[in-house]
């Protein structure tokens, strides 16, 4: 907390610094609100209740240039009323360097790379989905990376370098607020430590290609999904694996639309055999997409995803070691989303609806959404996130008991 104050302090007294060309403020007073409507309760005492989630929060912004350099600091001020804790949250707080062949960016920033619509691949970066599972705006379903990130640009190829030195693992549901599924108690967590070794490293190839916008992407880190190894019949902990990622995207023009396509090997580099079942196997995974406007101001999106899982023989040999609960995973599984946007108004009303289906879980996630602008400042958000499925020890089915209804309300100056 000290840190980021004295941080804000120092830009904000570079602000009446001679060489600072250019300085703004900007920010945001949101409340968000989400309460489960399934009637079920949750056993802690102190997070009991319907509400997943009640947060009100001060955004502050600020960012400047001077010369070839420039900054950014977004920090969030959040007052927890479940828990009635507060908090101060750095979004972003990153400097920049811009060359005429290369840029550099140190810092905690947000990365965004494939061509995914909240289905990723070689966007290894880490994302909470408890806030999407939550109703939060879905800018926050993004964690920023303490990274440094180098960008080079030619008329050949472009590239970007992005070196993580601090692993960061995806955010899921709190089991104090949501129900969720676990074959067995959990007991600690491995996070891999804070050593050169564990440098987290991507690299990303683009160039334009026809009317598709064409990237390569390489990485070497861990998964950010944790595997669980059993410590008795009833216990297990937490790890994460190392992972090398190898894959392509490409967006464009297409009949009309936008196509998307999107691929990448997960190589299990802690399982290279793939008899371990407490290591995911080593995958290849797909997506494909299609987006085009119907009609004035109403668009349709569709992509199916798979990961297929290698070594699946070896997979199902080894789940015989493990204690009973543990789910199997099908050689392949796959997702099916579909979003239509209609806007209305004047563009001020947007009627949404996002749907998740796996054929091979059964299970499903469906965010129906209203979001009005009430002024060119304010605008406010009603939703449902609806889960459901078979089984409950899918990821989808898990959640069956977790249905909310949401509301947001932000003024941004």
């Amino acid at each position: 907390m000290i840190y980021i104050l004295t941080m804000l302090a120092l830009l904000v007294s570079l602000s009446h610094a001679s060489y600072a060309e250019e300085i703004s403020f900007h920010g945001f007073l949101q409340g968000n609100l989400s309460a489960r409507i399934t009637g079920e309760e949750t056993n802690n005492p102190i997070e009991s209740g319907d509400f997943l989630s009640g947060e009100e929060k001060l955004r502050g912004e600020v960012t400047g240039s001077s010369g070839n350099s420039d900054f950014a600091l977004k920090i969030d001020f959040v007052h927890d009323s479940i828990s009635d804790e507060d908090r101060i949250d750095l979004r972003e707080g990153y400097i920049d360097y811009r060359s005429t062949n290369f840029d550099i960016r140190v810092g905690r920033q947000i990365i965004t790379w494939g061509a995914g619509d909240l289905l990723f691949i070689n966007d290894i970066f880490p994302k909470n989905y408890s806030a999407l599972f939550s109703g939060q705006p879905l800018e926050y379903l993004k964690i920023g990376s303490d990274a440094a990130k180098i960008s080079a640009y030619s008329d050949i190829v472009s590239a970007e370098l992005v070196i993580m030195p601090f692993f960061e693992p995806y955010t899921f549901p709190d089991p104090e607020r949501f129900f969720l599924y676990s074959p067995m108690m959990v007991k600690g967590e491995d996070v891999p430590g804070k050593e050169l070794d564990n440098t987290e490293i991507a690299i990303r190839l683009y160039r334009q290609v026809g009317r598709f916008d064409t990237s390569l992407y390489v990485y070497k880190g861990f998964y950010k999904i944790p595997g669980m190894k059993p410590l008795s019949s009833t216990e297990a902990a937490l790890f994460y694996p190392e992972l090398s990622v190898y894959g392509f995207s490409m967006q464009g023009y297409f009949a009309n639309g936008v196509l998307s396509l999107e691929g990448g090997y997960y190589d299990s580099m802690d399982d290279k055999d793939g008899d371990d079942p407490t290591i995911t196997n080593s995958t290849a995974r797909y997506i494909a997409g299609y987006s085009k406007q119907l009609w004035t101001d109403f668009t349709a999106s569709a992509q199916i995803y798979g990961e297929y899982m290698q070594e699946y023989d070896k997979y199902e040999d080894s789940l015989l070691s493990l204690p009973p609960g543990f789910p199997k995973t099908d050689r392949l599984h796959q997702l099916i989303t579909i979003r239509f946007n209609q806007m209305l108004k004047y563009n001020t009303l947007r009627l949404s609806l996002f749907s998740f289906y796996s054929p091979d879980d059964e299970d499903y996630f469906i965010i129906p959404e209203v979001r009005y602008n009430i002024t060119d400042s304010m605008w406010t958000t009603v939703g449902l996130n609806i889960f459901g499925g078979e089984d409950s020890t899918t990821f989808f089915g898990q959640l069956g008991k977790n249905d909310n209804l949401y509301a947001t309300i932000r003024f941004e100056f």
